[in-house]
């Protein structure tokens, strides 16, 4: 049933959880979802494809990622049985993982490796490292002590920064471009970053939710005006992308398995957050039993979701956090606008051409949209961070996992002589800095009498502050 129209709150609800809004209201806040979360399910597969050397398969995997994340939309929002928040969830690739399985599939490619050999690796363990997320669902409350919000953010923060290198090098025309950093490059990737700059500083929330895809567009026909769009192959497609389980094979090593595993780790945590900003937005509780079994069914829901899409050969499934900006925007957070988010994108994965047109994006286009979205990740993890007590413990452990991870990603030498197992672990600045965060974290006592000298010497200060004020 309606409810009562919005008030001039802007986060007041037109349609609550359980409602169910008319069909064209539903499917115009379908939309509106999808136009926000677009771009972020399709780019991390056009960078794996571009960087890795994926070639024809690239369509297809980009007709998965749609249809997988449509799936696991619905999922999340019609909770089946144990599995799923019973929300607005989208579900979308994860970022996080690129650099593991870049690193990962690099390693395969240098050993002489055909695609599909990289993507039946790929899959095989990103497959057994959804049950990772699986099973800390069950056990969220236990890892607090090892997975706090300072490890959180020193993963984040590095997995930002080490995919900026990405987004700089496709803005200058990408991997080994003979034209690698000409003006023509730097034009339509600055185009692009400038629009998307510019966009978001607009006042009316779904322009800024649409920046990254306008800007996309815009520095699309730009480069196709001059001449860097090659459509010759585009419509050379099968009419349906048909999903086949496993389609390249299930090959499993542990050495790739180890980083992405710790990502999975991450991953849980960063989706614990973004469900729990969903039932902000949604009028839900965020405390109680009631609170806590919809967080567990909802990082059960990314897990399984994960591991579906390792089956139907696209990479791992998160809970995407610029949805909730939507539910704030329309007023609708009906969980039934999920089932036509989720048509929408099924819809659009089965058809190649859709993931044939969008291969032909010139890699500047999509750098100039990366580097913001990777810039963004970085921020996110240092908003983390800013919000802990930065004491002398804490930043012993930011600046000795900082080192470490982004010490291997500039001289990645330093790992050269060691055993190959332990090269494909610590050659991730990603999986480095988590370790040693987490080590240093459980290693270090949160009070020690240092830190206390420096809380009472703070609580000092600010009294005499307040009496000199």
């Amino acid at each position: 049933m309606k409810k009562d129209q919005k008030s001039e709150n802007d986060t007041d609800l037109v349609y609550q959880l359980d409602d169910k809004p008319a069909t064209g209201e539903a499917l115009y806040a379908g939309f509106q979802h999808v136009l926000a979360s677009f771009v972020g399910i399709i780019t991390p597969t056009l960078i794996i494809g571009g960087v890795l050397g994926l070639g024809e398969h690239i369509p297809y995997l980009i007709s998965m990622a749609l249809i997988v994340s449509g799936v696991g939309t619905f999922i999340q929002a019609r909770r089946i049985g144990p599995v799923g928040a019973g929300m607005i969830c989208v579900q979308g690739t994860s970022f996080a993982f690129l650099g593991s399985i870049l690193a990962g599939g690099l390693l395969m490619k240098a050993n002489g490796s055909t695609p599909e050999q990289m993507l039946a690796m790929i899959f095989g363990v990103c497959f057994v490292g959804a049950f990772i997320e699986i099973l800390i669902s069950q056990c969220l409350t236990k890892l607090k002590r090892i997975i706090t919000p300072m490890v959180t953010g020193i993963v984040v923060t590095t997995i930002g920064v080490s995919l900026i290198k990405v987004g700089m090098t496709d803005l200058a025309g990408g991997v080994n471009a003979s034209n690698l950093g000409s003006w023509q490059n730097l034009l339509v990737g600055g185009v692009v970053l400038s629009m998307v700059i510019l966009l978001n500083r607009s006042s009316h929330l779904i322009i800024r939710l649409s920046a990254i895809l306008i800007g996309i567009t815009a520095g699309y026909l730009l480069a196709y005006n001059m001449g860097m769009v090659n459509l010759g192959q585009a419509f050379n497609q099968p009419l349906f992308s048909v999903p086949v389980p496993f389609k390249f094979g299930f090959d499993f090593d542990w050495a790739i398995f180890l980083p992405i595993a710790i990502i999975y780790t991450i991953t849980a945590i960063e989706s614990a957050g973004d469900i729990t900003a969903n039932c902000l937005v949604t009028k839900q509780p965020v405390e109680g039993q009631g609170y806590l079994k919809r967080l567990k069914a909802g990082i059960l829901g990314d897990g399984v979701n994960s591991m579906l899409a390792a089956i139907f050969n696209t990479f791992p499934n998160t809970t995407f956090s610029q949805n909730n900006s939507v539910i704030q925007l329309t007023g609708i957070a009906s969980r039934f606008v999920g089932y036509y988010i989720a048509l929408i994108l099924v819809v659009l994965g089965l058809f190649p051409i859709v993931g044939s047109i969008l291969m032909t994006i010139p890699k500047p286009v999509i750098g100039g949209a990366t580097l913001v979205m990777f810039g963004t990740v970085t921020a996110a993890g240092i908003k983390i961070i800013a919000r802990e007590d930065l004491d002398r413990r804490n930043l012993m452990i930011m600046a000795v996992s900082f080192g470490m991870g982004l010490g291997v990603m500039m001289v990645p030498e330093v790992v050269s002589d060691m055993p190959k197992i332990l090269q494909s672990i610590f050659i991730s600045p990603v999986t480095t800095s988590g370790l040693v965060a987490i080590f240093m974290t459980l290693a270090m006592p949160k009070h020690d009498s240092g830190d206390i000298k420096d809380q009472q010497s703070s609580g000092i200060d600010h009294s005499l502050a307040q009496k000199k004020a």
